[in-house]
């Protein structure tokens, strides 16, 4: 019996982005050179996101740019 493989695209990617911006959770979005921004999702499309930060002006980010987003919870 062959093996499936898995897909390559969950798409649950929007499900999660969703997610996180009507719980406003705050994350940390760590950018592919290891750069690292803190805030909350305000909006996204397919190309990039709105991160919301409370340090520092909103910015907009790039998908492709980013390595990945971690939940920081009640920090």
């Amino acid at each position: 019996m062959a093996k499936s493989k898995a897909p390559a695209q969950t798409f649950k990617e929007p499900e999660y982005l969703k997610q996180l911006v009507t719980a406003s959770t705050l994350v940390r979005v760590t950018l592919i050179d290891d750069e690292e921004f803190e805030g909350t999702i305000e909006y996204w499309d397919a190309g990039f996101l709105r991160l919301t930060r409370h340090n520092g002006a909103n910015l907009f980010i790039f998908k492709h740019d980013i390595k990945y987003i971690a939940e920081l919870g009640d920090e």
